[in-house]
């Protein structure tokens, strides 16, 4: 997605004070994290299935809605994956240590990054 699909996209709920969650809800494992996320996050983060956010969030294609939750802010900044699990959880008050880590520490966004895909590819798996 282009700097300016980000932009567009993030337009969109520009007016809503909440966050989007977006999330694969064909998988279990994610249906599941989602819910229990949900509980702990209150009201400021939404949860949207992958399947209706392009009516929502103009700009992400389900190719990649389908390899990592994303997570689209009301200030329009849009992150996937591992950031977008500790943005979440720092939206949500649940703790900014995760994020200074992500974002400060050498090398540890790259392991979050590694570890995020690994359970994401493995995610279907019953």
């Amino acid at each position: 997605m282009s700097e300016g699909q980000h932009s567009r996209a993030a337009q969109s709920d520009e007016a809503g004070e909440h966050a989007l969650l977006v999330y694969d809800d064909e998988c279990d494992f994610c249906r599941r994290w989602v819910a229990r996320w949900q509980r702990m996050a209150g009201p400021g983060i939404e949860s949207v299935p992958a399947r209706e956010a392009p009516a929502r969030v103009p700009g992400l294609s389900p190719a990649e809605l389908a390899k990592a939750i994303h997570l689209v802010e009301p200030g329009g900044h849009i992150s996937k994956g591992a950031e977008a699990v500790v943005r979440a959880l720092a939206r949500a008050g649940r703790g900014w240590f995760p994020l200074w880590l992500y974002r400060k520490v050498p090398g540890m966004a790259g392991g979050m990054e590694f570890v995020y895909r690994l359970v994401a590819r493995h995610r279907h798996r019953g």
